[in-house]
């Protein structure tokens, strides 16, 4: 595949999610990541479950494609050596609690003398401004400060407080993109001239921005939007429906859709009547619209619709725990699952980013990196002897992977 971002090197200082999906994204499109971890462990995420032979397949999930550096930020030569990586990057990443960088001695000034072209992309969880900018954000509390939960849900009628995270870190994830986002526009920046200095979001201004038409709801009308459980907030028919066998996943989007999949149902009546004639009517009358299509529902099952209903260009869909949808055939032709192994030769199947350049899929070209593992390898190629490497390591300023690339025994105790 093209790799548009080939010759740009990114020191990733970020851990956990947000900055490390950052970063991979940016690897995917041919950046040198080089991951700066503390010789305490390293990112936190790699002490996180769920384990496979002591890997964290959480840190596994979101650092493939990078090299992994492992120092002591604290020390002076491990605040030298990193001053030095900086001082010959493109970008930096981070996702501290803001005044971490500054206590690590890389103040805005300390960056700028280290090299003035640098992009700084920054994650924090309330912004830059306001009486929350220096608090922590974690994904779960930002969804809820956020309005997210109060939209994810059972539904009308399940009663106050049955509020719902969504299933995965969504915040994090998105918050990952918005950031790469950033950071490319401002390499592209410097073919007119505005090229800044510094990208920054936060979770809280991710979150909102998410909420689209919802949060419009509330800005525009004073109205807060309420959970309406496995069915869309204003469009109907569009939602999860029951058939004789499991539930599906209908959307009936437009008019047209909506004469189409009458049809289908056999009850082609309901396009005349006045409960359903518009989108409107639809929404308005949703329980009744629910119950007359899976009565209709009921006479075949989940696979026979899907097929009929798809075949009719109306979107729809089986619901699939990940197992399954991993194993399905469309993700099979897209190539998602790559099969890579780690260093120490454990089997490693991974999801490949989402981005293709002209037709061609983004690739995995390096698994995530054990703690350490390119440590001598950088560090040596920016002039360092091994004797120097080694001292280093023995004297705790840096980490390097050992050589038969065993995982550590309080790792693998970890699971």
């Amino acid at each position: 595949m093209l790799k548009p971002l080939r010759g740009i090197t990114v020191i990733d200082l970020s851990r956990a999610l947000a900055g490390p999906y950052c970063t991979a994204l940016l690897a995917d499109m041919g950046a040198r990541i080089i991951k700066v971890e503390s010789v305490n462990g390293g990112d936190t995420a790699r002490q996180w479950p769920p384990f496979q032979d002591g890997h964290s397949l959480y840190f596994d999930s979101v650092n493939r494609n990078k090299a992994s550096v492992c120092l002591d930020f604290y020390s002076v030569d491990g605040r030298e050596i990193l001053s030095g990586l900086i001082a010959d990057a493109d970008v930096l990443v981070e996702n501290f609690k803001p005044g971490t960088l500054e206590k690590m001695g890389f103040t805005a000034a300390r960056l700028e003398e280290l090299n003035p072209g640098l992009v700084v992309g920054s994650v924090t969880g309330f912004g830059n401004t306001g009486p929350l900018k220096d608090d922590a954000g974690l994904d779960q509390v930002i969804q809820g400060m956020s309005g997210l939960m109060s939209v994810t849900g059972p539904g009308p009628g399940s009663g106050p407080g049955e509020a719902y995270r969504v299933g995965v870190p969504i915040v994090d994830i998105t918050s990952g993109m918005i950031c790469a986002f950033g950071i490319v526009s401002a390499l592209l920046g410097s073919r007119n001239g505005e090229r800044p200095g510094r990208v920054s979001t936060s979770l809280l201004e991710t979150a909102l921005n998410l909420s689209t038409f919802q949060g419009q709801k509330a800005l525009s009308l004073g109205e807060a939007p309420m959970p309406q459980g496995n069915n869309h907030p204003v469009i109907a028919p569009y939602g999860m429906f029951a058939t004789a066998t499991e539930s599906i996943n209908i959307a009936v989007g437009s008019d047209k859709q909506w004469r189409a999949f009458c049809g289908l149902l056999g009850v082609p009546a309901a396009v005349e009547d006045p409960r359903f004639i518009t989108g409107a009517d639809r929404s308005a009358n949703r329980d009744q619209l629910t119950e007359l299509i899976e009565t209709a529902l009921s006479a075949k099952s989940a696979a026979e619709w899907v097929a009929l209903i798809s075949e009719a260009g109306i979107p729809c869909g089986p619901i699939y725990n990940y197992i399954q949808a991993l194993a399905s055939e469309q993700v099979a032709a897209l190539g998602l699952v790559q099969h890579n192994r780690r260093r120490d030769g454990s089997a490693l199947p991974l999801l490949r980013g989402p981005l293709s350049l002209d037709g061609e899929a983004s690739e995995i070209m390096a698994p995530p990196p054990l703690l350490g593992e390119h440590t001598a390898q950088i560090l040596m190629e920016r002039g360092m002897t091994h004797d120097d490497v080694t001292r280093l390591e023995r004297e705790g300023r840096l980490l390097c992977a050992p050589a038969s690339a065993q995982v550590p025994k309080t790792m693998g105790a970890q699971r």
